[in-house]
């Protein structure tokens, strides 16, 4: 017995491996579940890119908008492990999506295999020019001394910047009130006209208006500093050790896809985060390219990482899908 199930590991083993050899041999499907413009569809058009010149078979990618991407993922749940169907994952969709609506169509865990964390994407805690606070520790400060009176925008109930207002409440233990946008858009529209003092948004979005002195920024919330603002510190070293609340983009594949085929495509992605001017064109668009030498075991550590303590934050505070 023991003899046949050497033979059948062995067989499946050598199997895996030829087909990877072979791998690819058609076009592959990189499903993007946001309509082209976005973070993710740049993240997705810039790996495929670089995949489809290595791997030497055209790598497409394909919107699939819809539902903050519950819909592609759950398209790419659904498909066959060959390797011919990824995902560029977003952070929301795969660690707080879950975690609110109970009718999500995948499993984060049991139905991806992780490939690559290709990018982190940080936002940045921002104030109108108005609010008298010029560091973080004066805005938690102007927060305590008037519980209920600040306020932050965000770009919808359950989204990540409002998560990482939540976050920047408990942490530091303020009562601001959440007023919640339909995007970040007319949030920081709001954030410039003095409607709402504050907002938790991408680093590209609200750069310019810093630059020219119509925000302000006093934190950002990754865990390093940002190279076209060096004197903003992050959220931990502006006095809340530990905080951490950003964005991420990696690639997965449909679980049961062959080992070698994973061992693949993560080879190709750290190639590409290894050259200047991959890193370079990312660091436009305010994302911070993940280290090239990162495993897909250290990316679905960081899926259970963000997993567990955005459900834990939810729960806390209560936070309902919204609709």
């Amino acid at each position: 017995m023991k003899s046949l199930f050497r033979l059948l590991s062995f067989v499946l083993l050598t199997s895996g491996l030829a087909y990877a050899q072979d791998y690819p041999t058609k076009p592959i499907r990189l499903i993007v579940g946001f309509a082209p413009g976005g973070g993710t569809d740049y993240v997705g058009r810039m790996i495929g890119q670089r995949l489809s010149d290595a791997l030497g078979q055209p790598v497409v990618v394909e919107n699939r908008p819809g539902a903050s991407s519950m819909v592609a993922n759950e398209l790419v749940a659904k498909s066959a492990p060959d390797g011919y169907t990824l995902l560029v994952a977003a952070a929301g969709a795969m660690t707080i999506a879950p975690n609110i609506n109970t009718n999500v169509g995948f499993d984060t865990f049991k139905d991806f295999e992780p490939i690559a964390l290709v990018v982190t994407s940080p936002y940045l805690l921002t104030v109108n020019p108005s609010v008298p606070a010029k560091t973080l520790a004066e805005f938690t400060a102007l927060a305590k001394a008037s519980p209920g009176k600040l306020n932050f925008a965000s770009s919808g109930t359950g989204g990540a910047p409002h998560l990482a207002g939540e976050l920047y409440k408990r942490m530091a233990r303020v009562d601001i009130v959440h007023v919640p946008y339909k995007g970040l858009a007319p949030a920081i529209t709001d954030v410039l006209g003095g409607q709402v003092q504050a907002v938790f948004a991408d680093i590209n979005l609200v750069l310019k208006q810093i630059e020219a002195g119509k925000l302000k920024a006093l934190a950002i919330t990754g865990t390093q500093r940002f190279s076209a603002l060096p004197d903003v510190p992050t959220m931990a070293e502006a006095g809340l050790p530990g905080y951490q609340a950003q964005t991420w983009y990696g690639l997965v594949a449909p679980a049961g896809t062959p080992a070698p085929i994973i061992k693949r495509l993560h080879a190709e992605v750290s190639k590409a985060l290894a050259l200047p001017e991959v890193r370079s064109q990312f660091a436009t668009q305010g994302m911070l390219p993940a280290s090239a030498s990162a495993t897909p075991a250290d990316f679905a550590a960081l899926i259970r990482a963000d997993f567990d303590k955005w459900r834990k934050l939810i729960k806390e505070a209560g936070i309902k899908a919204s609709g």
